[in-house]
């Protein structure tokens, strides 16, 4: 199951599901963001340690990143607080029409 849609009540209803057949699940969250960002505060991705995921906090390598951390905190249970920003000229760069930041608050779910 790989999806990038889904509200924060599924996305939490399914982490309960993963939890509840014995795997091991991280929750990212979106914290605070600044400037253009594809995500709101409070926007959810659940990870399995399969690599399976529900929800979405950013999109492209963004979240791609923030899934591999997932995976990690599923490891290690350590809390993680990820910071992903470009500036305005880095995102007409890659072509984006403008700069922003997002922090993702990512945790094991016990």
């Amino acid at each position: 199951m790989t999806t990038n849609s889904g509200d924060n009540g599924e996305i939490l209803d399914q982490a309960a599901q993963w939890r509840g057949q014995g795997k091991g699940v991280a929750l990212a969250t979106v914290v605070s963001t600044w400037g253009s960002s594809p995500r709101p505060v409070g926007a959810k991705l659940a990870v399995d340690d399969s690599g399976a995921f529900i929800g979405s906090v950013s999109g492209g390598c963004v979240e791609g990143a923030v899934i591999e951390e997932g995976l990690a905190a599923i490891k290690d249970g350590k809390p993680r607080l990820l910071d992903f920003g470009v500036t305005n000229e880095q995102a007409w760069e890659v072509g984006l029409a403008c700069g922003g930041k997002i922090q993702v608050f990512v945790e094991r779910v016990e």
